[in-house]
């Protein structure tokens, strides 16, 4: 009780400590179990091209895939440039790289809501991931002010490879975050013009605050790809090697509170990303 009251108040410090204790081993343990994080390893999925991360007679994988590392889903209220105030929900993660060779993700995340249909893209907000920042990596105040952008989004994380972590080093992860916001409403305020707008992007986009069963997919985290052919047989459909978390939320639909939200699990699959012409 009192070594987990520890890691909750001083974090990856103590982790840190700790697993230089217990060798390179514990190291890993400590840096890769903190609090109520999850770890996911490589899976293989049916059509994957080859073993996972087996490195051929050049030294090359046919198949490679990242490991991911990510906090319970969170939600945060920050005043946004031009929108004001939102609800916006998160995912943090972490990518770290045992493929022994320097990856470059190039990812695609989304949540899935399957029971209505509808697919709600990743936002890139600066304004929030600064706020995600204080609440998530508080030192970053006190070394320098633009800091916070360690914390990468779907776009900065491009701007290097991810570097392979090497055996019985101290893990590498690059973190990053996703962002979700609430659509918003219409009020007494908004002309005919207005109003129509955001009804129209409520249809597209409803409410956060009314998923139930939902998923969050990524792809970019290996290079695996398949192709098939669509329902029609004209096209050719490419389909990325994709994570996907799956979620359960009980509770009040008009209150979301981050505690109703359940972790149910992951599969990795191939997710469709592309159609071509024959």
């Amino acid at each position: 009780m009192v070594r987990q009251t520890i890691l909750r108040r001083h974090g990856w410090r103590v982790a840190l400590v700790l697993g230089l204790l217990a060798g390179p081993f514990g190291l890993s343990l400590a840096l890769g179990q903190r609090g109520n994080e999850k770890h996911i390893e490589p899976g293989v999925s049916a059509l994957d091209p080859g073993e996972i991360n087996k490195p051929d007679k050049d030294g090359e994988s046919k198949l490679w895939v990242l490991d991911f590392r990510f906090k319970p889903l969170r939600t945060i209220k920050v005043n946004i440039p031009g929108r004001g105030e939102r609800v916006c929900l998160y995912l943090w993660y972490q990518v770290i790289n045992k493929t022994g060779k320097p990856r470059t993700v190039v990812p695609n995340i989304v949540l899935v809501d399957a029971l209505r249909g509808k697919v709600y893209p990743d936002e890139i907000l600066p304004s929030v991931q600064k706020a995600i920042a204080d609440i998530e990596d508080p030192d970053h105040v006190t070394r320098k002010a633009d800091d916070w952008r360690n914390i990468r989004n779907s776009v900065t994380i491009l701007r290097e490879p991810i570097p392979p972590q090497l055996p019985n080093a101290v893990p590498r992860p690059i973190t990053g975050v996703a962002i979700w916001c609430e659509p918003e409403e219409p009020t007494d305020k908004d002309d005919a013009e207005t109003r129509k707008l955001k009804l129209e992007q409520m249809e597209r986009q409803p409410r956060l605050a009314d998923l139930t069963s939902f998923s969050i997919c990524i792809s970019g985290l290996s290079n695996g790809i398949a192709e098939s052919d669509d329902p029609s047989g004209q096209k050719k459909v490419l389909r990325r090697k994709t994570l996907q978390l799956n979620f359960l939320r009980k509770g009040d639909a008009t209150l979301w509170r981050d505690r109703d939200v359940r972790y149910e699990g992951h599969e990795w699959i191939y997710r469709a990303s592309l159609s071509l012409d024959k």
